[in-house]
């Protein structure tokens, strides 16, 4: 800076403070309020322009945030990772299925034509219930498709009984690549189609099978906890073998990995099943069960690991069904392959019984009348009707040793204590009169398939589920008269909190109906006269909470049995059996002993001759 610059700054300096110290206009005084809310307005506008300019940052940072986290989590489909879900609703005549954008999934099914024991609406499934997971890999990262937002052709509607609703639920990438699910409603029934695409996603969907994984916290539908958890479980189909299961009675966590194919899988309660059911099959599967006692709103949580052929996805080929409805077995026997055996009949002699007999002449007698009480009176009449061959034949032989009662306690009488020499003699009177010790047991062993068919039949059978009948409000369950709340040791665990009329009159019943039959036994005598009254006491335990409609049907075939009993002896003339019976032992006066009769009395000899030389 030169000399002249520095003598100008001076000169400037110099004047501005004569003028401001000589020449400045007056300050006026500020108005205070004024001042503040001019300054409050202005600052408050600043601020909101600051916390706007944040706010616009921040939500730009976020969601730049979000958009990294769901491209680093889901890759090329990291644009389906948001969106707002949408739902709408199936009817067919059996269930109402709401479907749901975000996954492409069932989200809840209700059955239309059943309801919990609360008279509630039956929810099978809920997304607080039911969780369904599909896992792809996709570049070496596992992808959950169930959490994407699917674009979808469907809407609410109700499908009449003669139509099938088709819809899908789409994801589309560019160059017509896309993962499809398709969904097919019937009009009636209790299964949904259901097929999983994959169009043009070579070298972005990995050769790795796809996995998928249900969970499922079964709900409560009946009022008797402990008998749910009893009967639920997962059922399962090996491809080419029968049905096989987790121990549906373990309290225990109960876990299997199975490495074969499979045809259907199902999460089974007493009366209800949700199942994925495989066109082709499932390569493998896990399953579990668990139960938790301090949660009461749980059955059981059961959960399916399921691996499915990528190949068949990607082929157009990934078809399936999910089933959502009741265990009934004429509706699950036309499913597929097996699957009524999600029905619980009992072993496999029983399970034929049911099959061929019970269940026709349940389900014809159910076409006509709607009171199931008298549908298990008139069940009792036929199948009483059906064996009276059988029974008349046992009570025949009965008569017969009725008949000869007097010369078998003359034979006892005589051989004192040696069991072995008196019973050598029975049968040598039983050869010569010609009569079969056995001929009255085996029409009686043939009988009991069908009764022990019973015992499962009507414990699992839904069509008796919450009808009601005399005092019974529900067959499918005990019928209770008197319950109490206090625990009682032993007789709580063995016997229950309650009583049940029909167990007692069934019980009452069965006694009258053995002493009734053991008049006419000659040869039961001793302490198997005292036993045989045992069973029907064990009963009263064992069937208190069985179901009302099995032990209803064992009180009226017993009272049934007492009619059989009183006209067979109308017929049968006990001297004509004795003149029968004294001719036979003229004609076999002479006869040569059967093979069968010779090796029977050899093997008492041995016997007895064994016997002795223990003693000495």
């Amino acid at each position: 800076m030169d000399r002249n610059q520095i003598i100008g700054l001076v000169l400037m300096l110099v004047l501005m403070t004569v003028y401001f110290q000589f020449f400045s206009p007056e300050i006026p005084e500020p108005v205070a309020e004024q001042t503040t809310t001019e300054q409050t307005s202005s600052n408050t506008q600043s601020q909101s322009m600051n916390n706007a300019g944040s706010t616009a940052i921040l939500q730009q940072e976020d969601d730049s945030l979000l958009a990294a986290m769901n491209n680093e989590k889901y890759g090329v489909f990291a644009g389906y990772a948001s969106g707002s879900e949408k739902t709408f609703e199936i009817e067919n005549e059996d269930f109402v299925a709401t479907f749901s954008s975000k996954g492409g999934q069932i989200k809840s099914l209700v059955l239309k034509k059943h309801l919990t024991f609360e008279k509630k609406p039956l929810v099978l499934i809920d997304e607080n219930s039911s969780d369904l997971d599909i896992w792809i890999k996709s570049n070496y990262r596992s992808i959950n498709i169930s959490e994407l937002y699917f674009s979808t052709n469907g809407k609410s509607g109700k499908v009449s009984a003669t139509d099938t609703l088709r819809f899908s639920y789409r994801m589309n990438l560019e160059g017509n690549r896309y993962i499809e699910q398709q969904y097919a409603i019937p009009g009636t029934g209790y299964v949904i189609g259901y097929n999983l695409k994959m169009s043009g996603l070579d070298g972005i969907v990995d050769n790795e099978d796809i996995q998928l994984n249900w969970v499922d916290k079964m709900k409560v539908y009946e009022d008797n906890l402990k008998d749910s958890r009893a009967k639920s479980t997962i059922n399962y189909k090996p491809t080419g073998q029968d049905m096989d299961y987790l121990s549906p009675t373990s309290t225990d966590k109960e876990t299997e990995e199975i490495n074969a194919p499979l045809n259907w899988l199902a999460f089974h309660q007493k009366f209800f099943t949700s199942a994925i059911i495989a066109k082709n099959n499932f390569r493998a599967a896990t399953v579990t069960t668990e139960i938790n006692e301090l949660d009461s709103s749980v059955v059981k949580t059961a959960t399916m690991n399921l691996t499915i052929p990528i190949g068949d996805v990607k082929a157009g080929d990934g078809k399936f069904q999910f089933y959502f409805g009741p265990n009934n077995y004429i509706t699950m026997k036309k499913v597929t392959d097996g699957f009524a055996e999600n029905v619980d009949l009992g072993w496999k002699m029983f399970r034929f019984v049911n099959k061929i007999l019970i269940i026709p002449i349940f389900h014809f007698l159910e076409k006509y009348i709607s009171n199931y009480g008298i549908i298990i009176i008139l069940m009792v009449i036929f199948i009483r009707i059906l064996l009276s061959p059988l029974t008349y034949k046992s009570h025949m032989s009965m008569a017969k040793m009725k008949v000869l009662k007097p010369e078998l306690d003359a034979i006892k009488e005589k051989h004192g204590d040696d069991a072995q020499k008196a019973q050598q003699e029975q049968m040598q009177l039983y050869s010569k009169v010609g009569i079969n010790p056995l001929s009255g047991c085996i029409p009686m062993l043939l009988q009991f398939p069908i009764l022990l068919a019973m015992f499962n039949f009507f414990p699992n059978s839904i069509e008796l589920r919450q009808k009601a009948f005399l005092w019974a409000h529900d067959l499918s369950t005990y019928d209770s008269i008197f319950e109490w709340s206090t625990q009682i040791p032993l007789l709580s665990q063995f016997y229950g909190n309650h009583i049940s009329l029909f167990t007692l009159l069934m019980t009452a019943s069965t006694i009258l109906y053995t002493w009734s039959n053991s008049q006419m036994q000659a040869q039961m005598q001793g302490p198997m006269k005292t036993m045989q009254y045992m069973m029907p006491v064990m009963f009263l335990f064992f069937l208190n909470s069985y179901s009302a409609g099995l032990t209803f049907y064992y009180f009226v075939s017993n009272i049934v049995s007492f009619g059989q009993i009183a006209m067979f002896r109308k017929f049968i003339d006990e001297n004509k059996i004795l003149k029968k019976l004294e001719e036979n032992r003229k004609k076999n006066a002479n006869k040569k002993k059967s093979t069968f009769q010779q090796k029977l009395e050899d093997a008492m000899k041995n016997s007895d001759q064994a016997r002795k030389k223990k003693k000495k």
